[in-house]
């Protein structure tokens, strides 16, 4: 069996077909045969799952009741907080640093008996759209190895899709949750900013991160939401979810409203196009109405975001001074040399070219030129999708305008990198919800994605109108490798 969905999986576990010991080291056996290929993972912790596994095994033995997530095992990228387990946001500078506490999401999860498998790859704290910026070396796609598995959270990606995890969580700034899922054929849930708890995710830009599901169906998307979406006092800025989203998923579309603002379909791929159209196509025949509209700000998005999320990266990375934790550089005089010893040699090229740029808008003379400017456009952003919501239910777009790209784009196109996150970014701009999930295949064989994008709080919404279309056609599909029972 490939490609198990937690549901199937639990199945197993209650029938008695395999043990979730058993279940566990299979997963472990897969991560030691897969990852010198994928680099997926960044740290594996056996030892810790094979223990929580043994505690599910248990309680199936006494015949007690176990949850959807229990022993299901799963992973994390390396910027979700994991107390006594190392946590470096595949950066240099983090190098051997273990937090003292976990995560909200984690703590959920632990809760709820799940058993991690180890933590993911990563662009370097997050900064990125291939994963070719983390200090371990970029993870790879499964679909084709000479192929990136896309970013920030392409270990997550790459671990899901290569069936070497059954779920993962992901964290996405301007699609880095979203834009692996498309390049790795999965499903990537983004949630409205403030459904789920950012407390213990090491920050990038704090207005605009949002953890979330990396999973291989949209079902799986919606259970493990529902399983971390609640509100947390830890962190001001969550509410939780406003209702539950897996019991919503067999909802009738019949004369949903999907918008298609045609801003988002130019400059396409041509086989991205095409399978945008064919997507749109089968919504009709499910019955939903399509509503085509302009919405012209979207070509403001990408400046907006990329001044936006280097001032606040400017900010949240002044914290690494060496002196705390991670890693100091050998020799020093004094300890503003040690600062900027540490600095320079502890963050990446990526890493420090928006710092730089960050501190540069940030700068007397320039804030208001672009800071500010950036942050009325933001505002005027937000106004344009609320008033696109009164014409529509919910969005449809492409995740991506091209598909995975091969192994040393980035480093030779770099501002060509940085627009491909063009469809992405403004839904985090907006703090909406979106959803990615596969529409197609280029001529390559490498996936195709599209998004479903919401109003705040509408993760019901768009999870049932993807799941309508992953119902209805047959993108889901397995990998070549994977677990086998």
């Amino acid at each position: 069996m490939k490609n198990s969905t937690i549901k199937k999986l639990h199945d197993m576990l209650l029938g008695g077909e395999i043990s979730c010991v058993d279940l566990t080291k299979k997963y472990i056996d897969e991560i030691n045969k897969n990852n010198n290929r994928l680099n997926a993972y960044v740290l594996t912790t056996e030892d810790e799952a094979l223990k929580q596994a043994q505690k599910v095994d248990e309680k199936l033995k006494k015949g007690e009741k176990i949850g959807l997530l229990e022993g299901i095992p799963m992973t994390l990228k390396d910027n979700i907080s994991t107390k006594g387990i190392e946590t470096t946001c595949c950066s240099k500078i983090l190098t051997g640093y273990k937090p003292i506490y976990d995560a909200y999401v984690w703590e959920k999860l632990k809760e709820q008996g799940a058993v991690m498998l180890g933590k993911t790859n990563m662009d370097e704290f997050a900064m990125g759209s291939s994963c070719e910026t983390s200090y371990y070396g970029g993870a790879n796609n499964p679909h084709n190895t000479s192929y990136v598995s896309g970013g920030s959270s392409g270990g997550v990606a790459s671990a899901v899709a290569g069936n070497i995890a059954a779920y993962g969580l992901g964290s996405d700034t301007g699609g880095s949750i979203r834009q692996p899922a498309s390049f790795c054929g999965i499903v990537g849930l983004k949630p409205t900013y403030g459904a789920v708890s950012r407390y213990g995710l090491i920050a990038y830009a704090s207005s605009l991160d949002q953890i979330g599901p990396i999973t291989s169906s949209v079902e799986d998307a919606a259970i493990v939401f529902d399983a971390i979406s609640s509100k947390d006092y830890y962190d001001s800025t969550c509410s939780g979810a406003c209702e539950t989203t897996a019991d919503k998923l067999q909802n009738d579309i019949k004369d949903v409203k999907i918008g298609i603002p045609k801003e988002y379909y130019e400059g396409l791929r041509e086989d991205v196009k095409s399978a945008l159209d064919n997507a749109i196509e089968e919504y009709r025949k499910l019955g939903a109405e399509i509503v085509e509209f302009e919405l012209p700000i979207l070509k403001y998005a990408l400046p907006v975001y990329y001044i936006l999320a280097c001032a606040e990266a400017s900010s949240n990375l002044g914290r690494y001074d060496s002196i705390r934790y991670g890693y100091r550089t050998e020799s020093y005089n004094g300890i503003h040399d040690m600062m900027c010893k540490t600095r320079s040699e502890g963050f990446g090229k990526e890493v420090k070219r928006r710092i730089l740029l960050g501190t540069y808008v940030l700068s007397s003379g320039y804030y208001d030129a672009y800071y500010k400017k950036a942050q009325n456009m933001r505002g005027a952003i937000v106004k344009a999708f609320k008033d696109a919501f009164t014409k529509c239910d919910v969005i449809l777009a492409p995740t991506v305008p091209m598909t995975a790209f091969k192994k040393g784009f980035t480093s030779q196109n770099a501002v060509e990198t940085y627009q491909t996150d063009i469809c992405t970014v403004p839904v985090n701009i907006a703090g909406l919800p979106g959803v990615s999930i596969p529409c197609g295949v280029d001529s390559n064989g490498l996936p195709i994605g599209m998004q479903i994008i919401g109003n705040s709080f509408c993760e019901a919404k768009i999870l049932n109108v993807a799941y309508q279309f992953e119902q209805a056609t047959d993108f889901f599909k397995n990998t070549e490798m994977g677990v086998e029972f």
